[in-house]
């Protein structure tokens, strides 16, 4: 089937000595993943591999046979232009970082329109503002809505929170984090792109990544830590 429609680059792993695998979150069929062969050939071609760096927003024609095996392009051209996501140091590690996590977070081959839409603005919000501290931070606890575990936030209140079921408790068990981690998982919930400026400190950010590493690992089979994670920690340090 031939479909149109617009995707984000989650990754791009090489293969063989002029060939890609590149992973997608597309707008019309969730992840899907595209062989795209000769990606490094000299000759000229509409199939270029700058257009799959991380997070790259896309429009493409291709074709799904939706067999669970790899598709393939017709047609591939960049659907937006970044302005500072390819050239600012601290958001080109935000983008990788970010893309690391996607790819060893989202499992489900299937549309989610919702999703979509929340990483493509995300994503144009980052290029187009400077203070992108706690963009990763925020990001981050948004994709747990969608993936199904969001924290419990009904009696948040409670002084401890529990990793495990995603709950805020009144006593402290060996899965919760302690009180003053609980404090900023809690102040980090309800913050948004536009309203988070500087809400923690360097060491409260570091915390918070912890946290939520951990988190992302207690809910996900098989996760791993992004590869990128201590060059992210150098930028923010």
């Amino acid at each position: 089937m031939l479909v149109k429609t617009k995707a984000i680059v989650i990754s791009a792993l090489r293969y063989q000595e002029k060939s890609l695998v590149v992973k997608c979150y597309t707008e019309s069929d969730g992840l899907k993943s595209y062989y795209i062969r000769d990606a490094f050939s000299t000759k000229k071609s509409s199939q270029k591999n700058i257009y799959f760096r991380p997070l790259t927003i896309l429009e493409i024609e291709a074709a799904h046979k939706n067999k669970g095996t790899l598709e393939y392009f017709k047609e591939v051209r960049l659907a937006h232009q970044y302005l500072t996501l390819t050239t600012d140091i601290t958001k080109t590690t935000i983008a990788l970082f970010i893309s690391e996590m996607l790819h060893n977070s989202i499992k489900e081959e299937e549309k989610n329109q919702s999703f979509y839409n929340f990483l493509e603005t995300a994503l144009l919000w980052l290029d187009s503002h400077d203070e992108a501290a706690n963009f990763h931070l925020i990001l981050l606890l948004e994709v747990t809505k969608f993936l199904g575990f969001y924290p419990d936030s009904s009696q948040q209140e409670y002084p401890f929170f529990e990793m495990t079921e995603g709950i805020f408790i009144p006593y402290q068990s060996i899965s919760c984090i302690s009180a003053h981690e609980t404090t900023l998982l809690r102040r980090l919930m309800p913050l948004k792109f536009d309203n988070s400026g500087k809400a923690f400190h360097v060491s409260e950010r570091q915390a918070l990544l912890k946290i939520l590493l951990n988190y992302y690992a207690l809910h996900m089979d098989g996760f791993r830590q992004p590869k990128s994670l201590e060059v992210l920690r150098e930028v923010f340090s």
